[in-house]
């Protein structure tokens, strides 16, 4: 009797198991998932961006955002069929709010560097460019953190656009 109790303890555990392991593939998007659903709810719909007035990478000086960082922004919105909704404002200001959720992506001179990649993840850098102390620096955006699908979408699409090019 006793080897019975212990075969079906096994099969339990062990259809248990299964059950868990195909349970965590079940995402509506696929692998890598984001927990909260940055991509998918981005994509259709609206991409609320963070941007820092940072020449030459984001002029945020006139109506719009300009400049090479923005042009990114909207190639990748374009990919993904996103409306894009702007937040223009200082960099703690971005970036605490993309920690908060508020926003879906940061840009506008962040290189991988930055102090802020406790409240973003950020992406591969996808350009050098000279810094104010004439060393090399590497650009970078950020997405929030975790949301891992995102980031995979954003860097994908710079590294076809990008592939080592100056801002």
């Amino acid at each position: 009797m006793r080897g019975k109790c212990k075969w079906w303890s096994s099969l339990a555990a062990g259809l248990a198991l299964a059950a868990a392991l195909a349970l965590t593939g079940c995402t509506s998007s696929g692998y890598p998932a984001d927990p909260e659903g940055t991509i998918d709810k981005a994509t259709n719909g609206t991409l609320n961006v963070g941007v820092v007035h940072h020449p030459p990478y984001v002029d945020a000086s006139g109506a719009e955002p300009s400049g090479p960082e923005v042009e990114l922004v909207e190639g990748f919105a374009r990919k993904i069929g996103a409306e894009i909704e702007w937040t223009v404002s200082g960099e703690e200001a971005v970036m605490t709010a993309l920690q908060a959720g508020d926003l879906d992506l940061v840009a506008g001179g962040l290189t991988s560097q930055s102090p802020w990649s406790t409240h973003g993840a950020l992406t591969r850098d996808y350009a050098e460019d000279t810094g104010p102390d004439g060393k090399p620096v590497k650009l970078v955006m950020a997405v929030p953190l975790g949301e891992n699908q995102m980031l995979t979408e954003l860097e994908g699409y710079l590294d076809s656009t990008h592939q080592g090019a100056q801002p």
